[in-house]
């Protein structure tokens, strides 16, 4: 985890696509000589590691920010098809099963409240993490210890966004 004297998050970022576009030039020549299953597999352990880590710290970053992340994943995507950097990249991750960048920070958050409400999470986390309603609109209560991770407003449903099924963007 990177942070500059600003306590920005934008030096971490640049670490992650730097460390995930050297990665993609070092498979890139391994990659074309494996069959499509094991470059799969191999890109994706490489680059899905670097993208999640710490990934939910990447919660309310600028939009900007957050394309330069997706532009990994999408090299890495397009590494593994064969596909031109002219062609949609939206489908290709849709044929792979990949999350774009800020789904996978907002399914990782929601899944991380989601355990903390239903006791699955570790005690330090779910201290924390309060169901103060279960109107219709599902809103939790959370110390400031989470606050700043957790700005924006949720969903209506968490364990729908937890499920993978919420389309909507904040």
């Amino acid at each position: 985890m990177v942070i500059d004297s600003c306590l920005t998050i934008a030096d971490h970022v640049s670490a992650i696509c730097r460390s995930g576009y050297f990665q993609l030039c070092q498979l890139r020549p391994v990659a074309r000589s494996l069959t499509a299953d094991t470059a799969n597999t191999i890109v994706h352990a490489f680059i899905a590691c670097r993208l999640n880590y710490c990934n939910s710290l990447l919660h309310g970053i600028t939009d900007s920010l957050f394309q330069r992340v997706q532009s990994v994943q999408n090299a890495a995507a397009r590494l593994i098809t064969g596909t031109w950097q002219r062609d949609h990249i939206t489908l290709v991750l849709r044929d792979l099963h990949w999350l774009p960048v800020w789904r996978r920070v907002d399914y990782k958050l929601a899944l991380l409240v989601y355990k903390s409400l239903h006791g699955l999470a570790p005690f330090y986390l779910a201290d924390d993490c309060i169901l103060a309603s279960s109107d219709k609109y599902c809103r939790v209560c959370i110390k400031p210890t989470l606050t700043h991770a957790l700005s924006r407003c949720w969903p209506p449903d968490l364990e729908q966004l937890a499920a993978g099924t919420a389309t909507a963007r904040h």
